[in-house]
C-alpha cells in the first residue's frame, strides 16, 4: 500500500525556483519526511536531476552527529555540490537538531543554484510562526494527515467501511498500513504520549502537564461545542478539582495549536460582520488521536463528521469559522424575542465564500427545516450548502435554494466547490 500525496509533490515542485527555503511542517508522523526523501526525490529523478544533484540527510541518524554543528554541516554541503551550472537539491530532515539552524538555512538560501527543503519534527520546529524567523525568506508547505481521498485511494474497497475506519483511526499514514484494530490503537497511544504530548511539555517547560493532559481529553470531548477559558476551568474544577487559571488554559490552548495538535474554529457574526471573541470550536488534526484519547468512547458520527468537514475544507485552502446569524422570532404569546442560529462552518476563500451545515441525516421535513433555517436567514447570495452524511441522497437544490450535497462527494471530489 502506498499513498502518493499528489497535492504535496505539486506544491513542491511549483515551488521550485521561487528564491525561498521551502519549509515543510505539519504535525509529526503525517508523512514529511517520506515525502521529501521518497516521493519528491523520485521526482527528481524522473525529471532527468542526477543523483549526485540531490544531497539528502537524515540529521537525527547518528552517522551524521558530526553535521549538527552548523559550519560542518555547511562545509559538506558545499562539498557535494556540483559545481556544472545545474540545480543542485538539499533535502534536510530534523533540521531543528542543528545549532543555529535558522542561520544555516539562510547561508543555504544564499547559494546559487541551489534550491533547499527541509523538514522538522519535533514542537520547536514545527511552531506554527517559524517561517517568520527566516525573514522572508521561508515558503511554508503544510502536510496534513491523509485526507479521505488519499487514504481511500491506498486502501480501496468499500466506501462506507474505508469511511468507518478513517472516522476512528484517522488519517496518520502509518495507522493506515497497520493490520489490526489493537495494532492501530497501540501506535496512536504511543505516538501521542512519546511525541505529541513529550514535545509539548519540554517545548514549553510545563510545570503542570497533567492539566496540559486533561485539557486534551476535555477538548476531546467537545469537538463540535463552543467553549472557551472560563468553561474549561469550570470542568476542572467540578470533574478533577485541578486548579487551573483561564490564562494558563489560554497559553495551553496556544501551545496545542502550535504543535498543530488542534485547531481553532473563531465564532463570526455573519449579518454584524464581525467576530465574536466569547468561544470558539477546536477540531483535532487527526482524528484516530482523538478518539484514543477518549479510549475511542464517544464515536458520534455528527460530530467526527463535522471534524472531517473542518480538516477537508482547511486542506483545500480556506479560512474556516463558526457563523452566527441572529434573528428575531415572535411567540405564541406575541412577544418579539431575539435568537441566535448557527451555521457550521463561513467558508472564505477571496473573493469566494460559502455557507455550510453538516448534517448526518436528513430523515424528515422538520430537520430539514431545522438545518435550512440559519442558512436562509443570511442576507446575501453566497452559496449556502448542506453536506449530508448518508450517501443516498446527493446532488440536488431544494425549494430554499440551498445545495445538498453527500458526504461522498465533497470528500471524494476535490473541485465539487469550484
Amino acid at each position: 500500500m502506498e499513498f502518493s500525496r499528489k497535492s504535496y509533490l505539486q506544491k513542491l515542485v511549483r515551488a521550485d525556483g521561487n528564491g525561498m527555503i521551502k519549509i515543510v511542517t505539519g504535525i509529526r508522523r503525517c508523512g514529511k519526511s517520506y515525502l521529501l526523501f521518497e516521493i519528491f526525490r523520485k521526482y527528481l529523478l524522473s525529471q532527468g536531476v542526477a543523483e549526485d544533484h540531490i544531497i539528502g540527510l537524515a540529521l537525527d541518524d547518528l552517522q551524521n552527529k558530526k553535521l549538527l554543528n552548523p559550519e560542518r554541516l555547511l562545509d559538506y554541503i558545499d562539498s557535494h555540490i556540483v559545481h556544472d551550472g545545474k540545480k543542485s537539491y538539499v533535502i534536510l530532515d530534523e533540521v531543528q537538531l542543528v545549532d543555529n539552524f535558522v542561520g544555516v538555512l539562510l547561508s543555504l538560501g544564499h547559494m546559487k543554484n541551489v534550491e533547499t527543503y527541509v523538514s522538522g519534527s519535533n514542537s520547536k520546529f514545527l511552531s506554527k510562526d517559524v517561517v517568520t524567523e527566516f525573514r522572508g525568506r521561508g515558503w511554508e508547505i503544510r502536510v496534513r494527515p491523509l485526507s479521505f481521498a488519499e487514504y481511500y485511494e491506498g486502501v480501496g474497497g468499500d466506501y462506507r467501511k474505508a469511511l468507518f475506519d478513517y472516522y476512528r483511526y484517522g488519517g496518520l499514514p502509518h495507522v493506515a498500513l497497520l493490520k489490526t484494530e489493537e495494532e492501530k490503537k497501540q501506535y496512536l497511544q504511543t505516538v501521542f504520549e512519546t511525541t505529541y504530548l513529550k514535545d509539548v511539555i519540554e517545548r514549553n517547560h510545563l510545570r503542570n502537564p497533567e492539566g496540559m493532559r486533561r485539557l486534551i481529553q476535555v477538548l476531546a470531548s467537545c469537538i463540535g461545542s463552543c467553549t472557551n477559558p472560563n468553561n474549561i476551568v469550570n470542568t476542572f474544577m467540578s470533574g478533577e478539582q485541578l486548579v487551573i487559571s483561564p490564562a494558563a488554559i489560554g497559553h495551553y490552548l496556544e501551545h496545542l495549536q502550535d504543535a498543530f495538535i488542534i485547531s481553532e474554529a473563531q465564532r463570526y457574526d455573519v449579518k454584524g460582520r464581525k467576530y465574536i471573541g466569547s468561544a470558539s470550536k477546536y477540531y483535532f488534526e487527526d482524528l484516530g488521536i482523538r478518539n484514543m484519547l477518549l479510549n475511542f468512547r464517544q464515536q458520534e458520527d455528527t460530530h467526527i463528521m463535522e471534524n472531517v468537514i473542518y480538516n477537508e475544507l482547511r486542506l483545500r485552502g480556506y479560512s474556516v469559522d463558526v457563523g452566527q446569524v441572529e434573528i428575531w422570532e415572535t411567540t405564541p404569546e406575541g412577544k418579539r424575542i431575539r435568537k441566535n442560529l448557527e451555521v457550521d462552518f463561513v467558508v472564505n476563500n477571496p473573493p469566494q465564500r460559502m455557507y455550510i451545515q453538516s448534517a448526518f441525516v436528513l430523515q424528515d421535513n422538520e430537520k430539514t427545516r431545522k438545518e435550512e433555517r440559519p442558512l436562509v436567514n443570511i442576507p446575501d447570495h453566497f452559496r449556502k450548502i448542506i453536506i449530508l452524511g448518508n450517501d443516498f441522497q446527493r446532488g440536488w437544490i431544494d425549494d430554499e435554494g440551498v445545495e445538498i450535497v453527500s458526504m461522498e462527494d465533497f470528500l471524494l471530489k476535490s473541485d465539487i466547490f469550484e
